[in-house]
């Protein structure tokens, strides 16, 4: 058993909600990225992760389960900006509002340092292109803490969210402006000149 595991074991095995109430707490990002650390160390493919996540994530109490889901909800509100999307519409040939969501759940998927290595530059995704990667999105990855929720209580976590309280959401997200335009290739190249070298047709 890992240090998760240990760490998460029976003592946080039951699925009783009679006492649970709706939450705004994120999960502690640390251990939060610890948990995506070890899916991709016994993982090599989406299918595989998102596997591993869901029973890993289950191990957490109904509360924490939720603070996950919180956690990468806050993950993804501090990626929402004109910059990362730029890099996404390169790498993806295109990139929808959906779009940009799912992509900023594989950056997340792919660990702390990626995560925020893209955050500080984007154009530090260059690292992360692979050949015979035909999209960089894992929508799945933003639900896996509603199915190990459901498969552990039962029940729907998103009854149990604090709406109220917990804004970095969407539907909350800042408003930018946006600054590169696809008629206009040089202001892509400008914001992330490697992945536009390399993947911009």
């Amino acid at each position: 058993m890992g240090f998760l595991g240990k760490l998460f074991g029976n003592k946080n095995s039951g699925n009783d909600t009679s006492n649970l109430t709706k939450t705004s707490q994120m999960f502690d990002e640390n251990l939060y990225w610890n948990i995506v650390s070890e899916s991709l160390k016994y993982s090599n493919d989406q299918d595989k992760q998102e596997e591993f996540l869901i029973q890993r994530i289950q191990k957490l109490t109904p509360t924490q389960i939720i603070g996950f889901r919180l956690r990468t909800d806050k993950l993804l509100y501090d990626t929402y900006n004109s910059e990362m999307w730029c890099a996404g519409y390169i790498m993806n040939g295109g990139c929808s509002d959906d779009g940009f969501e799912y992509f900023r759940n594989w950056v997340i998927s792919k660990g702390k340092d990626v995560y925020y290595n893209a955050k500080a530059n984007p154009d530090s995704l260059i690292t992360e292109v692979d050949e015979e990667i035909e999209l960089y999105d894992f929508e799945s990855f933003w639900y896996v803490a509603l199915e190990a929720f459901q498969n552990k209580t039962g029940k729907d976590l998103y009854d149990f969210i604090d709406d109220e309280n917990f804004k970095f959401k969407e539907g909350h997200y800042p408003q930018f402006d946006f600054t590169w335009k696809e008629e206009d290739p040089e202001s892509m190249k400008k914001i992330c000149p490697n992945l536009f070298d390399r993947m911009w047709k």
